[in-house]
């Protein structure tokens, strides 16, 4: 029931009810973070109508700009590759939107036909947290004999062994927990639980998350339905959506991301990165690669970071198919300041500088029998990404300081018209009052954490978690 109610609190459910009063309810409303909701989005919104109106006023100096660049040499360069970096964008946009449209996800297969899975839950510093993560795990509506779960604290300095000694004691034989000597990290404590599964499939789940009843059968079904399957990524969505702004906004992100990008690189059978929060490996494919993956470094370091990415790249470059499952949930706890935030992206960055560099020594070849085009177009924009970084970075400087209220007016504008996308997405698929959350993550994004990929990729060879001490920090 506590795991429930929890969801249910994160979706906006109530168990709690209560007689109030009309005018205590308006008072509190205002007092609460409702308030906070429609204060930040509708001065989002105000600034970005007044962006409008200011390019509008300002409509001769971006003519004039225009034409001073066309002037000279350098100038008519620059646009020709501009115009060219634009022409792909707009492709790779309309290609990865006819691929959504495509995509359908897997239905659960029966009982009879699921696979036996090892549901490894490593955990460092998550308290109570993992508590509700394996009462979460053991209320699946999944054969109880095909199941294993294993949850291993990696040498935790707060009450996380503890938590999970309760779990054992409600659960008995449901789940078995293990202690590291010392903390090792979440590479390690993973490799240990490949090590101790017997299950067919091995599933991970982060210990700050929570699934569904059906996220687990949902999530396993296409290794029975697709022979090729070597990967499975599940739908990740917020759980601490109502303690912060930031998971709402992040909530937004992570909806385009999954449900949107994802899709479309499973049509393509080439999803780049299995969420940590919630994944699915066929056991062959994680064997055949787990010395490689458990001794990986990088520029001479033992690789502490990326393991989900990792995993999902030597698996790709073996020639299976990674498929995403938009019915498979899990809901997981993300950080509520800033500081936790640009550590997240930070180390996300840094991964995927890595796993660029790797995946670009096997996409071009051979790696596998049926169509490897897909792939190719996916690794070319992520790619772009990163060598274009320092260039966008200078460009943008040079305009801020020639050019300040041109480039405040016309950023602020093409955030209104590239984040109405997932405004529309979010919507449609959820609600419209939070989907605004887009365009104030897009202001966020742009003036406070531009500079996260450039860092990312200087200093690509650093290691550590970064966001993982005590809990609530």
């Amino acid at each position: 029931m506590k795991i429930k109610n929890a969801l249910n609190s994160r979706k906006g459910g109530s168990n709690v009810t209560k007689s109030t009063s009309p005018g205590k309810r308006v008072r509190t409303f205002f007092d609460t973070a409702d308030a906070w909701r429609i204060f930040v989005q509708g001065s989002t919104l105000v600034l970005l109508i007044g962006a409008v109106n200011l390019v509008f006023v300002l409509q001769s100096d971006f003519e004039q700009y225009h034409i001073g660049r066309m002037s000279t040499t350098f100038g008519y360069a620059f646009l020709m590759v501009a115009g060219a970096l634009f022409l792909f964008k707009a492709f790779y946009f309309l290609f990865i939107l006819y691929r959504y449209f495509t995509y359908k996800p897997i239905a659960s297969v029966s009982d009879e036909e699921l696979p036996t899975v090892t549901i490894i839950i490593p955990a460092y510093n998550e308290g109570q947290q993992v508590y509700a993560t394996l009462k979460s795990l053991a209320a699946s509506d999944y054969p109880l004999a095909k199941i294993q779960m294993i949850s291993i604290d990696d040498g935790s300095k707060d009450d996380t062994w503890t938590w999970m000694q309760k779990a054992k004691e409600e659960l008995g034989d449901r789940v078995d927990i293990y202690q590291q000597p010392k903390n090792m990290g979440k590479r390690h404590a993973l490799y240990r639980g490949f090590n101790l599964g017997t299950g067919d499939v091995f599933v991970t789940v982060d210990s700050d998350s929570e699934v569904d009843q059906n996220t687990l059968r949902n999530l396993v079904s296409p290794f029975i339905t697709n022979r090729q399957c070597g990967a499975v990524a599940g739908n990740i969505r917020v759980l601490n959506l109502k303690k912060a702004l930031l998971p709402k906004m992040l909530d937004v992100s992570f909806v385009l991301s999954f449900e949107f990008v994802r899709s479309a690189e499973s049509t393509l059978n080439s999803v780049l990165c299995t969420p940590g929060a919630l994944a699915a490996y066929k056991r062959e494919a994680v064997f055949n690669c787990l010395d490689a993956w458990i001794n990986q470094t990088f520029m001479g370091k033992p690789s502490d970071i990326g393991e989900d990415r990792a995993m999902t790249n030597m698996i790709l470059k073996q020639g299976y198919h990674v498929l995403f499952q938009s019915n498979a949930y899990a809901y997981t706890n993300v950080p509520e300041g800033f500081r936790g935030l640009h550590k997240m992206f930070t180390r996300w960055g840094r991964s995927n500088v890595r796993e660029n560099i790797q995946m670009a020594k096997y996409v071009f070849t051979d790696f596998r029998e049926d169509s490897k085009a897909g792939a190719r177009l996916l690794f070319i924009s992520q790619f772009l990404k990163i060598v274009l970084c320092y260039p966008l970075l200078i460009l943008m400087l040079y305009f801020v300081a020639t050019h300040p209220l041109l480039f405040l007016s016309s950023t602020l504008f093409s955030i209104l018209v590239l984040s109405t996308f997932p405004v529309i997405f979010y919507a449609r698929r959820y609600t419209l009052s939070e989907s605004f959350w887009a365009y104030s993550y897009s202001i966020l994004y742009t003036f406070g954490l531009f500079w996260i990929t450039p860092y990312a990729i200087a200093t690509a060879n650093k290691s550590g978690w970064l966001t993982r001490s005590l809990p609530n920090t």
